[in-house]
């Protein structure tokens, strides 16, 4: 499966930078996660539940965050089980691009399913996929419009730089 989409953020790219990489942020913007907890230098444990069609499941799996280039870019792989239904692996390329006030966010995903979840159909998958990134999309730029940002400001150096912390 392939996606691949951009949108406008209405805040400064360093803060949308400084969210991307703020675990409790990205939790609170993702639909069904009950878990992301950091295990290493840009590594984290995740744990989510979701429903693709008559198959619900909750997901526990990893994501690294590789290739960063602050505040422009970076690379996200991750990989997951869903017991019986399955699994899910695959990688995002992400880019940041300022664009007056607000940044455009552009993403490209590749990813590879698994067990019960695979013999659902790619149509009914990707509309999956599609709706679940619409979702994170929506609520990451509602919650950045609200004034997160100005939390965000506040992450620590050692993630707006990049370096391991």
């Amino acid at each position: 499966m392939e996606m691949s989409s951009s949108r406008q953020v209405p805040a400064p790219r360093e803060a949308v930078w400084a969210a991307l990489n703020d675990p409790e942020f990205l939790k609170s913007c993702i639909a069904g996660c009950e878990r992301i907890e950091a295990i290493g230098d840009h590594a984290y444990r995740i744990s989510m539940v979701t429903r693709i069609g008559s198959i619900r499941a909750k997901f526990n799996g990893k994501m690294q965050l590789a290739d960063l280039r602050p505040p422009e870019s970076y690379t996200l792989v991750f990989e997951g089980e869903g017991g019986m239904a399955g699994f899910a692996k695959g990688k995002a390329e992400v880019t940041l691009t300022p664009d007056g006030a607000g940044t455009v966010l552009t993403y490209a995903a590749t990813a590879q399913i698994g067990g019960k979840l695979a013999q659902l159909g790619s149509r009914l998958i990707d509309a999956a996929a599609n709706k679940t990134a619409d979702g994170f999309f929506s609520a990451f730029a509602e919650k950045l419009a609200a004034g997160a940002p100005d939390k965000q400001a506040a992450a620590p150096a050692a993630l707006q730089e990049g370096t391991p912390g």
